[in-house]
């Protein structure tokens, strides 16, 4: 009778396994950093357009200002998330074409 709670070997070589270690890591760090711009970027804008450029530069009143800066953000989140898809996207196609190659 045969024992099915063996796990057979790894087939990945140790070489294998360090890259993918590698390429789940560079992953990692990619969403890390575009999760850090999401979250500042946007936020960093929108309070420094609406004082520094709508309210004290163009002379706006208080309200139009949040109207502006709100714009500002919602720009640079979709900005961001193409620059997120764009580095996703050439990511995925460069690991495809090593993994192509052997």
């Amino acid at each position: 009778m045969e024992r099915y709670d063996k796990v057979p070997p790894s087939p990945l070589a140790p070489a294998e396994i360090r890259q993918n270690e590698s390429s789940l890591t560079s992953t990692l760090r990619t969403l890390l950093f575009f999760t850090a711009l999401m979250i500042i970027l946007p936020i960093g804008l929108y309070f420094s357009s609406k004082a520094y450029v709508f309210e004290a530069t163009l002379g706006m009143s208080n309200r139009d200002s949040y109207f502006y800066a709100a714009i500002v953000a919602v720009v640079t989140v979709h900005v961001v998330l193409a620059l997120f898809v764009y580095a996703a996207w050439n990511e995925g196609s460069r690991q495809w074409r090593e993994g192509k190659q052997d």
